[in-house]
């Protein structure tokens, strides 16, 4: 929960098979964190946590950090990739508390969705006789 905002996000059921997957090559009683902390398994992992793994990652792969990119980069590609969703829905999907934040902050214009929607524009123009 962030901010006062509890919300719950259906998963792909690609996400589905692979916790499956997990939980069957190591069970846990009960619920179980997927991130746990590595000190409290009972409790998740700190956001510090994350992004030093982040930073590990990066190191390892010798690509070096890129500006904008993280875990708030994989954010605004997720709104981005989803923006024919409804701003409802993507709020839900995504957690966001606000759907301005989602055109405020995540969102981006990218060319191949303006030239979908001239396309889809021209097609229902033509539908119509001009």
């Amino acid at each position: 929960m962030k901010q006062g905002f509890e919300h719950e996000t259906p998963l792909s059921e690609a996400a589905v098979a692979a916790l499956q997957r997990v939980r069957h090559d190591a069970p846990a009683i009960g619920e179980a964190w997927l991130l746990p902390s590595p000190k409290d398994s009972g409790r998740p992992c700190s956001r510090h946590l994350a992004r030093d793994w982040w930073k590990r990652a990066e190191e390892l792969t010798g690509l070096g950090h890129v500006p904008g990119l993280g875990w708030h980069g994989l954010r605004r590609k997720f709104a981005t990739e989803l923006k024919q969703v409804s701003l409802k829905d993507l709020s839900q999907l995504g957690g966001w508390k606000d759907p301005q934040t989602i055109l405020k902050c995540y969102q981006s214009a990218d060319e191949d969705s303006m030239r979908a929607a001239l396309a889809e524009r021209k097609a229902l123009r033509g539908a119509v006789g001009g």
